[in-house]
């Protein structure tokens, strides 16, 4: 990995200095020959006629419903920095979910302003980094310089794409420590707007910004459920990827799997939208398993979890549960064909108008059936479920709601989720699973490390639902056919 020529680098590793070369003031350790050179002779690439993004007519409505709700103040929504991964290294950037929702832009450091017209409306500004200035040499010397990280759009050019007027980013922090009247920020995102906002701003404030801005992503507009579908369908794609080589993971590791579905997710999307749960035989116990370092045995399953995020930042999460050589043992098929039927019971309660929970009741209800059926738990069924008894092995919540962020609408009011009312145009998941440890002396030895999820992608639509993931087979049969199918 190359290493900056910057005015920070020490004497001793810079370039020595021969009579040819005259001391220069505005590239330190740079001749003035080199440095007249890099400034002149490139070609003008500005670009013109840019059709906005596809979402630019959504990202407006969503700064317009933001508008109405907070009339007469300055809303400050930042996308965030880069952050350090080890001394010098950053991780990629993945920009605020509040100001890509806002803005479809995905850039480090951009900051969105709502400027207040009056008693009610706002004028927005999208505050970027322009392109390198190649008269300072900062295209060049910089790390983040073009020369060392691509080419940025020019303002001018994310005016014409994100139909938002843009300006200099680098003005900002002190145009907001000079500006008076009411201010709320998105928080937690980039420190250097918040310091600037320190004495205008009250946590309680910008935290009625934060909750409105998840609750407003709860209904899906059409741009994010074709988003969603794409997202499902290249992960549906990812899931087929794996059963093809789940030969090459059982010689090497789980993390064959991994970096399989990875491969899926960057070449038709931006990254996956979480860590991938690649967990085979008694790992699949362990909710969130994602060292993935384990071995792959046959005869043992494998649950993966794992979901493609889509350029613009929507992502799927599905969850199959697959036998490793192709076909369930009889225990593997009880247990998963329970949870398939739990399951059914779940995606069946989601429709408009009924309870956000009511989905999870459903599938616990047949899980709870199913553990005394077994003589796992002494019944009545509904004793158990007064007092959460099947938790033991049923241990998460059915669902969630899905969108830019896998657990999307997190800081919604309980009112507005969990004890809310299911719409037209919500997206969750429907997950029931259940998880016999490998050292739970409490159920019979040949139940222990067998975990089992399944999970599906549900929107809910006028008359219903819709299964996004519908493309992956579920049952237990159609699995073992859709297996053998790949595998050829």
């Amino acid at each position: 990995m190359a290493d900056e020529l910057t005015p920070e680098t020490p004497e001793e590793e810079q370039p020595k200095k021969t009579h040819k070369q005259r001391k220069n003031g505005l590239y330190p350790g740079v001749s003035d020959e080199l440095g007249e050179n890099m400034r002149t002779g490139w070609a003008d690439t500005e670009l013109h006629g840019l059709e906005p993004i596809a979402q630019a007519t959504h990202t407006l409505a969503r700064r317009d419903a933001l508008s109405r709700r907070f009339p007469g103040e300055r809303l400050v929504i930042p996308a965030g920095r880069l952050k350090t991964r080890s001394n010098d290294t950053e991780y990629p950037f993945r920009a605020s979910t509040e100001y890509a929702y806002l803005t479809g832009d995905q850039t480090e450091n951009g900051v969105l302003v709502l400027e207040p017209t009056g008693p009610t409306g706002h004028t927005a500004t999208i505050y970027l980094l322009p392109r390198s200035d190649r008269e300072n040499g900062e295209f060049w010397l910089s790390g983040q310089g073009e020369l060392w990280v691509g080419r940025r759009h020019s303002l001018a050019e994310a005016e014409q794409l994100l139909g938002v007027p843009a300006k200099d980013v680098r003005e900002l922090a002190e145009a907001l420590t000079e500006a008076e009247g009411p201010v709320r920020v998105v928080r937690g995102h980039d420190a250097v707007i918040e310091s600037a906002l320190t004495d205008k701003v009250t946590k309680e404030r910008d935290e009625e910004l934060r909750v409105y801005l998840s609750e407003a992503r709860a209904v899906k507009d059409s741009f994010e459920i074709g988003e969603l579908q794409k997202a499902v369908d290249s992960t549906v794609r990812g899931f087929e990827d794996v059963v093809k080589v789940l030969d090459k993971a059982e010689a090497t590791s789980e993390r064959y799997i991994e970096g399989t579905f990875f491969l899926r997710a960057r070449v038709e999307g931006n990254d996956i939208g979480y860590g991938s749960i690649c967990a085979a035989g008694p790992h699949a116990c362990t909710l969130h398993w994602v060292r993935n370092d384990g071995d792959v045995r046959s005869g043992d399953l494998l649950l993966l979890d794992a979901g493609v995020e889509t350029h613009s930042l929507y992502t799927a999460d599905v969850t199959r549960t697959l036998p490793i050589n192709g076909t369930y043992s009889d225990i593997q098929r009880k247990i998963y064909d329970a949870v398939y039927e739990s399951q059914e019971a779940g995606i069946a309660a989601v429709k408009p108008g009924a309870k956000f929970r009511d989905f999870h009741d459903a599938s616990q209800h047949v899980l709870a059936e199913k553990l005394v059926e077994w003589g796992v738990l002494e019944g009545p069924v509904e004793r158990v479920l007064e007092l959460g008894l099947q938790r033991r092995w049923t241990l998460h919540g059915t669902g969630h709601m899905l969108g830019m962020d896998v657990h999307d609408c997190a800081a919604a009011r309980r009112e507005a989720y969990v004890d809310g009312t299911l719409e037209p145009g919500m997206c969750l998941t429907v997950e029931p699973g259940l998880y016999f440890q490998a050292d739970d002396l409490t159920v019979p030895e040949e139940y222990r490390g067998i975990g089992v999820r399944i999970e599906d992608d549900i929107l809910v639509t006028e008359d219903g639902n819709r299964n996004l993931s519908a493309g992956l087979p579920r049952t237990s049969s159609d699995v073992e056919a859709w297996m053998a199918g790949l595998k050829g």
